[in-house]
């Protein structure tokens, strides 16, 4: 027992120590690489000038500010996109008709870039929040509603049958049987939207703001400060992870049914 349990324990160790080493060798090749090339900072900062305007744009309030700025859009623009993808996508499923009339359009949709509509939307709509929580929502709507669709659509026919038999009403039909069925699925796709609105409200920010993390982008590109570019481009990849691993957590706890004791 005591071996079979040492060799578990050597089994999982090495994964503990996977992220950081990787971190770890990612900073010195960056170091070696500035080193190595002697680049100056408007080109590629080292790791330490990073961290020193990583300190710097907290202290200074400025970095918190940006952020919240864009974590509001992003939760505001995923939340929309997943509810009315979602809808849509319930509707969708339930009539043959209305999927073939719309699908050709959201197909198309979806051949334009978001990065192409955004100025038009920042025109339309003006520079504010409204007109970043739309992209974001436009980027996160096509994924939630095509795994919507799929996750609706998988549901066996004889289940249906099976609730019909029990003369069960179309919500009690929703509750107990599509919702659970199409859940992992859908659940999939809000994965895919969590990151996918924050490259949504950068690309809303890039085109036209006065705050967010794109915004500060925008001034670390104009001022050749690229270490403030990089402390920006962290944080978006730092909030694009809490947003795919809350979703993880969300999905752990919805899907506890599916664990097999």
């Amino acid at each position: 027992m005591q071996n079979k349990q040492h060799t578990t324990n050597n089994t999982h160790s090495p994964s503990r120590w996977t992220y950081p080493l990787a971190v770890v060798l990612f900073l010195a090749g960056w170091q070696l690489l500035v080193v190595l090339f002697n680049l100056p900072a408007f080109i590629l900062p080292s790791p330490q000038l990073v961290w020193e305007r990583l300190l710097t744009a907290l202290s200074d309030g400025s970095l918190g500010r940006h952020t919240l700025a864009t974590l509001m859009e992003v939760v505001s623009g995923l939340m929309i996109g997943i509810f009315s993808a979602s809808l849509l996508g319930y509707l969708l499923s339930k009539s043959k008709l209305l999927e073939r009339v719309l699908s050709p359009f959201l197909v198309a949709s979806q051949a334009i870039p978001i990065a192409a509509i955004a100025p038009l939307l920042i025109i339309w709509f003006g520079s504010g929040v409204f007109s970043k929580v739309l992209i974001c929502s436009l980027t996160v709507f096509f994924p939630v509603l095509v795994n919507t669709l799929v996750g609706l659509h998988a549901v066996p026919d004889t289940m249906r049958d099976l609730m019909r038999t029990l003369h069960a009403t179309r919500w009690q039909t929703l509750y107990y049987l599509e919702l659970p069925a199409a859940l992992p699925v859908l659940l999939g796709g809000m994965r895919v939207g969590a990151t996918l609105s924050v490259i949504g409200a950068v690309v809303g920010e890039l085109a036209g703001a006065d705050k967010g993390l794109g915004f500060l982008i925008n001034v670390g590109r104009g001022q050749y400060d690229t270490a403030l570019v990089f402390v920006a481009v962290l944080t978006l990849v730092l909030l694009a992870v809490t947003l795919y691993g809350s979703v993880l957590l969300l999905e752990k706890r919805l899907l506890r049914w599916q664990e097999v004791n």
